[in-house]
C-alpha cells in the first residue's frame, strides 16, 4: 500500500505536552552579564521604535483608541517575557490579529465604544484558550495545518487593510446608514463616497507617502515610519497656520487616563457571542507565532518549544485583556528587528516594553498632532508590505493542493468575515492532507531470471500463484482503510491463491475503522479458503490488535511478531507456515511492494 506522506516516527505521541516552565527568565537571569545586556538594550531600543507607531496603526486597524494600540504592545511584552522561552518571538499587536478583532467585530454588529467593551472578554477568552491548549500540547498539532492557509489569510487581510483605510486617506467617513463589512461592500461603499473627498486631507495623504518612499528608499535603516509621521505632522501644522481653512482632521491625544484596568463582562452571552472569534484568533496567535518563531530559530541552529511559546501568547493576552490591550501574537517584523539587531536573551523583549510604556506616558499628549490621513497611509503601507508576491507564488504554483487551499482561504477572506476564513482554510488543507494520504497503491514487484527485483509482468502462469506476499506501507487512518480493503480484495482474489502473507513494518496510524476493516478482509478470505499471514508486526501495531480483538480473528499462530535485530526473520518464518499450509511442493510466489515513483 503506497502513501504521499512520510513514515511517521516511532516515538509515542502524547495527549498532554512536556511539563511547561512557569518561570524560564530564572535560567537567563542566572548567566546574565553586561555583554548580554548591551545586545539586548540595543535591540530594545529599535524594536521600541517600531512599535511605537506600529501600536498605533493596529489601533486603528482594530477600531479601537490608540491606547489599547500602546499600552498593549508594552504589556504583552513586558508579561510575555517572563513565561517565554526563547529570544525569537516579540510579542504586541500584530496586522493579522488586528483585522481580525476588526472583522469579527464587524460581522457580530459590535463597533465604537461596543467594541472597547467586549475587547477586554474576547482577549480573556483568547488568553485560557492558548494557557490550556499549551497544556494540552495542541501546539505540536498545528504543524497539519499548512503555511498555504496563513498566506490566504495574511493576504486576505491586507486586502481589507487597505480598503478600510482608504476613505480615512481621503478625508472622509462612511454614513450611520452604510454597513461595510467586507472587502467588497467597503469598496461599493467607498466607491459611492468618492465625491465627498477633502482635497487638503487628500494632499496630505500623498504628501506622507512621499515622505515615507523617499525614507524607505535613501534612509532604509532608520525608523521611517516615526520619521514619517513626524513630518507630516509638522507640514499639517504649519499649513494650518498659514491657511485656516488647510486644516485636516487629527488624531485625538493620549495621557496616561487612558489607560487602566478594565473588567471584563463576563456572562454565558457574551461568551457565547465571542467565543468563534477567540477561537479563530487563538489559533491564528498559534499558527504565526509558530512560523516566525521557528524560522528565526532555524537560523541558527537553535529549536523552539511552542508549547512554551503559546504558554506566553496567552499569558500576554490575559494581561492586555485585563489592562486595556490588543491581541498580542508574534509580530514578524519586531521580531526580526529583535533577531537582527543582536539580541541575546528574551529580556530583550522587557526592556522594549518597558521604554514603550515609557514613550507612552511622555509623548501621548504629542500624538494629538497627528494626522488621521497621516496613520491611514501608513497603515495602506503596512498592509501593502504584507502581499507577499514570493509566497504568493510557490502557493499558487507548487501543488495544485496549495493552489487550491490559498484561493479558498483568499477568496473566503474577501466575501466574508476573516475568522470564517481562516476555520474554512484549515478545514480545507487538513481534507486534502487527507485526500493525499488516503490514495494507497499496490504494485507486484517479482525477481526475473537474473535474480533481479523489479516490476512484474504479468504472464499466464501468474494465475497458477499460491502464495503472495504484499507489502503494507503508509498511513492506515481511517481515511485509507477502504481502499486498502478494496485493493487487498483484489490481490485476494487470484484464482488459485491460498496465503497472503502482509507486511506492516512501514504501516503507520492503525485506526477503529482500519481494524474493521481489516476484519472484514480476513472473513472475506476465509469464506473463499483464503488464509491471511500478518508478518513484521510492531510491538504498537500488536497492542492494537490485542485492544481490538483482531489477535482472535487473526489467529495468534498466523501473527508474526517484528524482529528488530533480524528483519527478514519475521517473513521468513511466515513463509515457513504459508509452506505448511499448502504442503511439501513446490509453490509460487510473487511479491507486492509500493510502486517508488
Amino acid at each position: 500500500m503506497a502513501s504521499a506522506s512520510p513514515n511517521v516516527s516511532k516515538t509515542k505521541s502524547r495527549i498532554f505536552a512536556k511539563k511547561l516552565d512557569l518561570f524560564p527568565l530564572r535560567k537567563t537571569a542566572a548567566g546574565y552579564n553586561r555583554a548580554l545586556l548591551s545586545g539586548d538594550l540595543h535591540a530594545a531600543v529599535n524594536v521600541a521604535l517600531l512599535a511605537f507607531p506600529q501600536g498605533m496603526a493596529y489601533a486603528v486597524i482594530a477600531g479601537v483608541p490608540l491606547s489599547y494600540g500602546l499600552f498593549g504592545s508594552a504589556i504583552a511584552s513586558i508579561v510575555g517575557v517572563y513565561f517565554a522561552g526563547s529570544k525569537f518571538i516579540v510579542l504586541g499587536p500584530t496586522n493579522a490579529t488586528s483585522v481580525m478583532v476588526l472583522s469579527s467585530f464587524a460581522a457580530l454588529g459590535i463597533a465604537g465604544d461596543q467594541a472597547v467593551g467586549y475587547i477586554s472578554m474576547l482577549l480573556l477568552m483568547v488568553g485560557i484558550i492558548l494557557v490550556a491548549g499549551a497544556y494540552l500540547g495542541i501546539a505540536t498539532l498545528i504543524q497539519y495545518i499548512s503555511r498555504t492557509v496563513i498566506t490566504g489569510y495574511i493576504t486576505a487581510a491586507a486586502a481589507l487593510i487597505i480598503a478600510n483605510q482608504i476613505k480615512k486617506a481621503l478625508g472622509f467617513e462612511f454614513g450611520d446608514s452604510i454597513q461595510a463589512t467586507t472587502f467588497f461592500e467597503i469598496l461599493a461603499a467607498t466607491a459611492k463616497s468618492i465625491e465627498r473627498t477633502h482635497l487638503p486631507t487628500l494632499g496630505l495623504s500623498v504628501i506622507t507617502l512621499l515622505i515615507y518612499l523617499a525614507f524607505r528608499r535613501f534612509y532604509p535603516r532608520l525608523p521611517n515610519v516615526a520619521f514619517t509621521l513626524f513630518l507630516s505632522s509638522l507640514i499639517a501644522y504649519i499649513a494650518q497656520k498659514i491657511d485656516p481653512s488647510l486644516h485636516v482632521q487629527l488624531m485625538p491625544s493620549l495621557n496616561l487616563s487612558d489607560w487602566g484596568p478594565s473588567i471584563p463582562n463576563v456572562n454565558f452571552d457574551t461568551i457565547n457571542l465571542l467565543i468563534t472569534p477567540a477561537m479563530a484568533i487563538a489559533l491564528l496567535c498559534v499558527l504565526e507565532g509558530n512560523s516566525i518563531g521557528k524560522s528565526l530559530a532555524a537560523r541558527e541552529g537553535a529549536r523552539l518549544d511552542s508549547n512554551q511559546e503559546m504558554l506566553s501568547s496567552g499569558m500576554a493576552n490575559i494581561a492586555c485583556g485585563l489592562l486595556s490591550g490588543m491581541a498580542a501574537s508574534g509580530s514578524l517584523t519586531r521580531s526580526q528587528l529583535n533577531a537582527n539587531s543582536g539580541a541575546a536573551t528574551p529580556l530583550s523583549g522587557l526592556y522594549s516594553g518597558i521604554i514603550v510604556l515609557i514613550g507612552a506616558i511622555l509623548l501621548g499628549p504629542l500624538i494629538g498632532y497627528i494626522p488621521s490621513a497621516s496613520l491611514a497611509v501608513i497603515v495602506v503601507t503596512i498592509g501593502i508590505s504584507l502581499i507577499n508576491k514570493h509566497q504568493l507564488r510557490m502557493v499558487t504554483k507548487t501543488t495544485r493542493s496549495d493552489s487550491i487551499t490559498f484561493f479558498v482561504t483568499f477568496l473566503t477572506g474577501l466575501v466574508f468575515a476573516l475568522d470564517f476564513a481562516i476555520y474554512i482554510g484549515a478545514v480545507c488543507s487538513i481534507a486534502l492532507f487527507i485526500k493525499k494520504v488516503a490514495h494507497p497503491e499496490i504494485v507486484e514487484y517479482a525477481f526475473d531470471d537474473e535474480g533481479k527485483l523489479g516490476k512484474r509482468e504479468l504472464k499466464p502462469e501468474d494465475e497458477n500463484l499460491e502464495v503472495s506476499i504484499v507489502h503494507v506501507e503508509g498511513e492506515l487512518f481511517f481515511g485509507a482503510s477502504e481502499l486498502f480493503r478494496d485493493q487487498m480484495r483484489r490481490v485476494s482474489d487470484a484464482e488459485n491463491l491460498k496465503v497472503v502473507i502482509m507486511k506492516l513494518r512501514n504501516a503507520h496510524n492503525l485506526d477503529a475503522t482500519s481494524c474493521m476493516a481489516l476484519e472484514e478482509l480476513i472473513k472475506y478470505m476465509n469464506e473463499r479458503n483464503r488464509i491471511l499471514l500478518v508478518s513484521e508486526v510492531r510491538p504498537d501495531t500488536m497492542r492494537i490488535f490485542k485492544r481490538s480483538g483482531l489477535v482472535d480473528v487473526i489467529n495468534s499462530i498466523n501473527l508474526f511478531e517484528d524482529e528488530e535485530s533480524n528483519p527478514t526473520l519475521s517473513t521468513a518464518k511466515a513463509l515457513k507456515r504459508a509452506k505448511d499450509i499448502i504442503g511439501d511442493r513446490k509453490t509460487k510466489v510473487s511479491i507486492y511492494a509500493k510502486d517508488k515513483h
